[in-house]
């Protein structure tokens, strides 16, 4: 059965990306990377309510007072929006990789940030893939990325998820919750279709949902699939718009999927037959999601 897509925000996002729900004043948070700007949903009122940024941002974690830990093109920062004060914290690559821009980020189940790059234009192996403590210690653990994304983990936190999307392929790795440290690199999904992985979410089943991106303008709809623990697909469901970009649980039950989308250099003979890209839509998929961790610091 496919589910009714609701719209919920036609907010004309060039690039939305990294939605999260923050169960303590039930609100959906999620970012546009180009304009810059931030949103957040309140399901209780139904009002959307729209902030520029101090900077592009790229990636953002939830923390316990209610700030952000925050990911701009180059920074690590703690962000206030309240205050609106940037706190620059650390940069975890330096002009010397230049053509790099920090992208994809969360948190493990420990309250650790991840955060990869990739390279402008997706055209060099040059990004890397990092983790931000809560300690501020900054650590390296993956080179020869394009762009990073799908950054997730198993309802245990055992298991990393992460892609460098220009592969089309979603690996997995053992995740050791005590040190951060990640092992036993494989495969776990290769998509076949022409559309690359973007964000991923997993549920309280431990299934793994993917937003998928198509940089062909002339494709009309796209898809979101939901794979099960060992890489199978369990179902995919098509989308109004060919560029979903990332996707996670939310609502008072976390029973509802919402996913944000990107019109970024789609032509007007394009949005005329996607006028919902750049839209933030919800979904009843008959599943709960787990509610995202907070960075520990």
């Amino acid at each position: 059965m496919t589910p009714e897509i609701a719209v919920v925000a036609n907010v004309a996002d060039e690039i939305g990306e990294i939605p999260t729900w923050d169960e303590q004043t039930q609100t959906l948070y999620w970012l546009d990377m180009i304009r810059p700007v931030m949103h957040a949903y309140r399901p209780a009122t139904g009002a959307t309510t729209t902030w520029s940024t101090p900077e592009q941002l790229s990636a953002f974690a939830l923390r316990a007072d209610g700030s952000f830990l925050a990911a701009s093109r180059e920074w690590i920062a703690f962000y206030h929006p309240a205050a609106n004060t940037w706190e620059r914290l650390c940069e975890p690559e330096p002009m010397t990789h230049a053509d790099n821009f920090l992208n994809d980020g969360r948190c493990d189940r420990r309250g650790r940030f991840w955060i990869g790059s990739g390279s402008f234009g997706q055209k060099k192996a040059s990004g890397f893939l990092h983790r931000f403590d809560p300690d501020r210690k900054l650590s390296t653990h993956r080179s020869g990325i394009t762009l990073t994304n799908s950054l997730a983990w198993s309802p245990d936190g055992g298991v990393m998820y992460f892609c460098d999307s220009m592969t089309r392929t979603i690996e997995a790795y053992d995740y050791d919750l005590d040190t951060g440290a990640i092992t036993n690199r494989r495969e776990f999904a290769k998509i076949p279709r022409a559309a690359i992985p973007d964000g991923s979410i997993v549920d309280e089943d431990g299934c793994l949902w993917n937003a998928e991106f198509d940089f062909d303008v002339g494709r009309t709809r796209g898809f979101i699939v939901r794979y099960d623990p060992k890489g199978r697909v369990e179902r995919m469901i098509e989308l109004p718009t060919a560029r979903a970009t990332a996707l996670t649980f939310g609502g008072p039950k976390l029973d509802i999927l919402y996913v944000v989308t990107s019109r970024f250099h789609m032509p007007a003979e394009a949005l005329a037959q996607q006028p919902l890209a750049g839209s933030l839509l919800a979904l009843e998929v008959g599943v709960k999601g787990l509610l995202e961790p907070r960075f520990g610091g």
